[in-house]
């Protein structure tokens, strides 16, 4: 899995939120993006996910050198956000069991071993509206590492993660992100110390 961006950029308005950004993500390799709040990572990990569109340049997608097309980007992509809303009527049972008619999990694991390694196993029949937030963002950190999908896309994954969450972070991803395209944008060097390339978004603002 490739994804390439070419003369890349991205506006609000009139302002410019980054520019003349081209870039390869590989397979087998973690990305940062990096910079201070405000600064337009969030906006750059939302246009490589598609749910954002680009203003100018090109996002490629290729898979075993097949293009993908943009219609079908998303079923490549698993993405874990702290603006991302959860369905707060369901357990979290009901969740992963309703996210996997879309997104199927890794054929290893099943929604009972996905809230177990979370550490929600006995949560699993509460609804989400009773969880803390902690507790959401080990809901949404297993939908995404457990989806079966080569690209694994963080924006500040360790948002109202304790101690202990943060540890099962790095587990997660010293288990989960061999052979995937993994990117995560963050300001915190505990959420992406190990990644072997560094985005600075406040490189791509001079034009």
């Amino acid at each position: 899995m490739t994804i390439s961006l070419s003369n890349t950029g991205k506006r609000f308005n009139r302002d410019w939120i980054f520019r003349h950004l081209s870039y390869q993500f590989l397979s087998g390799s973690s990305y940062a993006i990096v910079g201070p709040n405000g600064s337009g990572k969030s906006t750059l990990l939302q246009t490589l996910s598609g749910a954002l569109l680009i203003n100018e340049g090109s996002i490629r997608y290729h898979e075993n050198e097949t293009t993908i097309v943009d219609e079908q980007v998303h079923r490549f992509l698993s993405y874990c956000a702290p603006y991302l809303e959860l369905i707060e009527e369901m357990t979290a049972t009901e969740l992963l069991d309703f996210h996997q008619q879309f997104k199927p999990l890794m054929s290893s694991i099943d929604t009972s071993t996905a809230l177990e390694m979370v550490g929600l196993a006995t949560a699993g029949q509460k609804q989400i509206r009773h969880f803390s937030s902690g507790m959401k963002q080990r809901l949404k950190l297993a939908q995404a590492f457990f989806s079966a999908t080569p690209v694994l896309l963080l924006d500040e994954p360790c948002t109202n993660l304790d101690k202990e969450g943060i540890a099962l972070y790095h587990s997660l991803l010293d288990n989960y992100s061999k052979d995937r395209i993994v990117i995560i944008s963050s300001n915190d060097p505990v959420e992406y110390a190990h990644c072997k390339s560094v985005i600075a978004i406040d490189d791509f603002k001079k034009w």
